[in-house]
């Protein structure tokens, strides 16, 4: 099996339809792990003058994510969807991000327009019957939503090698049942 990541660091799902085609498409790849949000609903409030609304409105992302899913179908390609990961304070975030919209008193502060991408990945995920990762609701637990989870977001944001070992985990039970159904997925033979 070869992987290939087209993955950007600070993309959006906006940035990514430009290049969708020649990034993807243009790959005729089997199956493509999907996967944005926190660039999407970030709402920029250190710039001058402060955004009040996400970078991408959740209206767009849910169309910008189904465009990728129907296209990617279209050319015979299967898709996986992942929810993004919850965000946590950290004193650069809090410097960055600590204003309104956001609340920096509650710890889910920084995670709770957030959510709504999370739900909108799980909505289309289910209406299109494409399988799921949902990496929101790992961190979405009584014990680590009032936890900074520094093992699992160092930096606030980006999974640690334990995050992503949850997500390897959950990637890998699809594939087996995929293979175990005798998906067109390379490898599966």
């Amino acid at each position: 099996m070869e992987v290939i990541n087209k993955g950007v660091g600070g993309h959006t799902t906006a940035m990514a339809t430009g290049r969708f085609q020649a990034d993807v498409l243009d790959l005729k790849p089997n199956l493509v792990i999907i996967q944005f949000g926190i660039n999407d609903a970030a709402v920029d409030v250190w710039k001058t003058p402060p955004k009040e609304a996400s970078r991408v409105s959740l209206m767009d992302y849910e169309k910008n994510l189904r465009r990728f899913v129907n296209e990617l179908q279209d050319a015979g390609g299967e898709v996986i969807l992942m929810t993004p990961n919850q965000a946590r304070w950290t004193p650069q975030l809090l410097e960055m991000y600590g204003d309104p919209p956001y609340d920096p008193n509650d710890p889910q502060g920084f995670t709770h327009i957030l959510s709504g991408y999370a739900q909108c990945v799980r909505d289309l995920a289910g209406e299109l019957n494409v399988p799921l990762v949902d990496v929101d609701a790992f961190y979405d637990t009584p014990e680590r939503r009032t936890s900074p989870c520094r093992d699992l977001l160092p930096d606030g944001m980006h999974p640690s090698e334990a995050g992503h070992a949850f997500v390897a985990g959950e990637l890998a039970k699809i594939l087996t049942v995929k293979q175990a159904k005798g998906s067109s997925v390379p490898g599966a033979d």
